[in-house]
């Protein structure tokens, strides 16, 4: 199917010269001379570059081939992270610039959610709220209760986030991940 200009709005995935792209920005200009015209910047599920691309009435850009799949971690062999399909337990392994910037919040035995295009798996998402250990962090000192500060902690997948004092080395907290920010302490 092809979108025309009047389709577009943010969120939509969209194909062009062969390469997927999400919009992140819309933007409707209807100037006071001419036809109106839609400015979109898109973002690449290869590389995550961001392009700036105009349509004017009779553009047409294709709907991309993706399917969603629900795989879980299995691990990490050195050069490639290891998945697994929850249904067919079929394994596909995914290279570090593939998975990018989320491998610091997956565990093994986490269900991530990849993305194909065209039977080829091009990005992962992991759930936006996760629970991890705190493997390391700076002791409490005894005045150490303002409310706003707070201090680094390495989680149990390598990745630093910021904690209130009162949180301790070995215990588990959840964590934003789009953010990379602390939400709560896991009673």
């Amino acid at each position: 199917m092809a979108y025309s200009m009047s389709d577009l709005k943010k969120g939509l995935k969209v194909e062009i010269e062969g390469v997927p792209y999400k919009i992140v920005e819309y933007q409707h200009v209807k100037p006071g001379k001419g036809a109106a015209f839609v400015r979109v910047k898109m973002k690449s599920f290869f590389d995550g570059r961001v392009l700036e691309k105009t349509f004017h009435a009779g553009d047409k850009c294709e709907e991309p081939n993706l399917q969603e799949k629900s795989m879980q971690y299995l691990y990490h062999d050195g050069d490639h992270f290891q998945f697994m399909d929850v249904e067919s337990y079929e394994q596909i392994a995914l290279s570090d610039e593939q998975v990018g910037d989320v491998a610091k919040w997956m565990t093994d035995g986490m269900t991530v959610s990849i993305l194909f295009h065209n039977n080829k798996a091009i990005s992962v998402d992991v759930p936006q709220v996760v629970e991890l250990k705190i493997t390391e962090t700076p002791p409490n000192f005894k005045g150490d209760t303002s409310s706003g500060s707070k201090k680094p902690a390495t989680l149990e997948t390598g990745a630093v986030i910021q904690i209130p004092y009162h949180v301790l080395e070995g215990d588990v907290v959840r964590v934003n991940t789009e953010l990379g920010e602390y939400i709560e302490k896991v009673k």
